[in-house]
Order: structure tokens, then sequence, then C-alpha cells
């Protein structure tokens, strides 16, 4: 008994130590590498970043990385927007080093601050930054002292962010904000206003190796070099509501939205175009509260859609169809292309010339349709038979049976004669009681059976 119990317990003890040995560790635990993680923003800035680099963050702690590399490339974006993730990377416990990458790559107006606001910046060759003047989250006109007290408040972010750095390098963080001035990668590093010129995230890890930074007051050594890297991409989600910032699809989303609308609308009883109308409207929505806009283009566009609508109750021959195109094609360009709104983010000019002819001409289709079911005699009931031609089920003698369509009736001859054998054509002329009367044909008359 006592040997058994001896046995058991070894077995017990080696399935513990196999199930140690099998158990998944988090990634970067499998050696003594450190572990890095990235991330990447790309295009204007979006909220959905916050978001974004607040999971990667997680990521990060839950693997025990040493760094976080922030890979950028923007043309800028909003101030709110911008102060928002300023304040994201410096809360932040983990070193995040922000690397303008890859060749070609800008961090343009507010990617400036963003570069800055690292606890370490790198470039990689060929790269830009700078001209960080301010811009207003709805690109509104902020006025000429609105702008010089915007001004002084990002000098004064900078000249915090850089205070590590040398006078050239806050000098010139300042005149990028001042007079707009953007700098090449080596005219930036040689300023003193990043730390690395990088070719690749391998050669950024090797050169990070070793260096120290300050992360909440606190002196942090980077151990980098041969690091394992994590790369947390954006989920499904998050690419969606990033791709919904787009201002040309946000147009278009609006475009087929008002669209479906004015087909449910036109021929109600149906859903589908109705549902589909009220998903993209909901969509541009939300892409409308990303971009910067003007307001006021909306009331040119709503305007539109009361003049589809007028023309479908009261026609005018298509005169209100043509003004709606017009007022929705001046509500989009008022809506994205103010003279405020960044170039990065306006909608493309010949994409809504060319929606709104085209929901124009559909509109029109629809009307004209419209007008000719309303012209069109109206026909109810028995009424709609009359002059339809059937095909004699059983002989007419003269009363039988005939198919009219898919339907059986019973049937009279009128015109005499000898009896209607089955298969013969004829033709409805009236009605007596539930009792059709028709005619008989000619043999060559085409018929079509229903068997």
């Amino acid at each position: 008994m006592d040997a058994k119990k001896v046995v058991l317990r070894f077995w017990f003890a080696l399935l513990i130590l196999a199930a140690m040995l099998l158990a998944p560790r988090p990634a970067g635990a499998q050696d003594d590498r450190p572990v890095v993680v990235t991330l990447r923003f790309e295009d204007a800035l979006n909220p959905v970043w916050q978001e974004y680099l607040k999971r990667a963050t997680q990521v990060a702690h839950q693997n025990g990385a040493t760094a976080i590399i922030l890979q950028l490339d923007t043309p800028g974006g909003s101030i709110d927007l911008m102060n928002r993730l300023v304040e994201q990377i410096r809360t932040s416990d983990i070193p995040i080093i922000v690397y303008v990458s890859p060749r070609g790559a800008m961090a343009a107006s507010a990617g400036t601050i963003l570069t800055l606001a690292g606890h370490a910046a790198a470039m990689a060759p060929e790269t830009t930054i700078g001209a960080a003047s301010p811009v207003g989250s709805q690109g509104e006109d902020i006025g000429e002292t609105m702008e010089s007290k915007v001004k002084e408040v990002l000098k004064a972010t900078v000249r915090t962010l850089a205070a590590g750095r040398s006078q050239p390098a806050r000098d010139l963080a300042q005149e990028m904000i001042q007079d707009a001035r953007a700098v090449s990668v080596d005219e930036a590093l040689e300023a003193g206003l990043i730390d690395f010129k990088a070719s690749s995230l391998t050669d950024l890890l090797n050169q990070l190796d070793g260096t120290q930074v300050q992360v909440q007051d606190e002196t942090i050594t980077l151990r980098t070099a041969q690091a394992s890297v994590i790369e947390v991409p954006m989920t499904f989600m998050e690419e969606l509501l990033t791709i919904l910032a787009n201002a040309n699809l946000v147009f278009l989303l609006m475009a087929v939205g008002v669209q479906a609308i004015l087909i449910e609308l036109s021929s109600p009883g149906g859903w589908v175009a109705g549902f589909i109308g009220v998903i993209c409207l909901l969509l541009a929505a939300y892409g409308l509260g990303v971009l910067p806009v003007n307001w006021f283009g909306i009331l040119f566009i709503v305007m539109a859609f009361i003049l589809f609508i007028m023309d479908i109750k009261a026609p005018t021959h298509g005169a209100l169809t043509a003004a709606g195109a017009g007022s929705f094609i001046v509500g989009a360009l008022v809506l994205f292309n103010s003279p405020n709104v960044p170039a990065f983010q306006r909608v493309s000019v010949p994409l809504v010339v060319g929606t709104g002819l085209t929901l124009g001409l559909a509109f029109f289709a629809l009307v004209v349709y419209g007008l000719r079911a309303q012209r069109a005699p109206a026909r109810m009931g028995q009424q709609s038979l009359i002059g339809q031609i059937g095909v004699v089920n059983t002989p007419l003698n003269p009363i039988g049976t005939v198919q009219i369509g898919s339907e059986l009736w019973s049937a009279i001859l009128v015109d005499g004669g000898p009896a209607l054998p089955r298969g013969a054509a004829v033709q409805v002329v009236g009605f007596e009681n539930l009792q059709v009367r028709v005619k008989r044909l000619p043999k060559e008359t085409p018929t079509e059976t229903h068997e």
C-alpha cells in the first residue's frame, strides 16, 4: 500500500512539472531578451489613436516591455486631440519613443509636438518635421488675437517638452510654431531637436540601447539591443473608425444615404433602401464628428433633401431636382472645403460635382418613372383582364374554362360558331357575373400556356 502511494505521488509531481513546463508564457518571456512594443500612427490625428495607444500600453505592461516605439507619419490635426495624446505620452510609466518613419514620412503641425512629447525622438532618413502653426479643432477662423494666444500657448508647450534639449533646438521648435518652419531629419538632428537618425527599427533599437530617459521624474536606462519586438496592430473596429475619418468617404456615405432615403420615400413599403440609408447616414455622422467641418454646409444639404422631396410631391419636370443637386454640391463644398480646413482633410471637388450630378440624374429618373405611373390609366380587379389573351382549358361549346395568366376562369364564347378545342387562343372582351366573355382568335396568334 505504501509503495502504491509513493508511485501515485511520483506521477502527481511529474504531472505538475509537465504542466508548469508546457504552460504558455507571455510573449517576450520566452528568453532573457528585453521586450519592446510597437504601434503606428498614420494620416491625420484621429480620436481612435487614444484608445489604440492605451491598448498598446496595456500590452507593454502585460509583457514587461522596456519601451514603446510609436511610429509616426502624420500631416497633423486638431490642437485639442493633440493635447490629449501628449498627456497620454507624458503620463506613461513606460518610456515612449516617437519614431518618424518610414522614409518620406512627416511629423507636421501637431505631429511636431507629438514627436517632442516622446521620452526620446528619432526620425528615419528623408523625413521632415515642422510647420506647426495652430489649427482650430473645427477648422474655424480663430482670428488674429486668438491666433496669437494659441501660438504663445503652443510655444510654451514646446519649450517645456524641449527643456532638456539645446537652446538651438528650443529656438527651432518655437520657429516651427511662429513661422510654420519645417526642417529635414539632418537639420533637426544637428539642432538637437531629435535624438537619433535611424534607417530601420532594428537600427533604432541598437542606438537606443544604454540611453537614459526621464520618465515621470525618474531616470531609466533603456535596454533595447536585440529586443523581442511585439507589434500591436489596430483592431478591425479601430481600422473602420479610422477609415470613417476620411472626408471623401464621409461625403460618399452622405450621398448614398440621402439617395437611399429618397428612394424609400418615393416607393414606400419596402425596408432595404431605408435601412441602407439610415446606416450610411449614421456612419457619416461619426465621420462628421471627427473631421474639421463647417456646419453651415449642412443647411444646403438639408435644403437639397427638401427640394428632392418637393419634386416627388409636386413634380416640376425636374426643375426642383436640378436645384437640389446644385444645393447638394454647394453644401458639400462648404461643409468640407472651407478656407480654414486643412488641405489634407478636404474632399475632392471632382468627386463632389460628379456625385451631385449623378444623384440629380438618378432622382430625375425616379421622378419621370413616377410621372408615367401616375398618368397610366387605372386598371383594377376584373377590368385589368379585358384585352388579355388566354388559352382554352376545357372545350368551349360555348361554355367551358380558359386559363388567363396563372388563373383558371369559367368562360363563355360570345361570337358563335363551332366549339373551340383545348389549347385554342381566345381574348377576353368582358365579364358577366363571375364568368369571362371571350372571343376566338386566329390560330397564328401567339399564346403562352401555363401547365
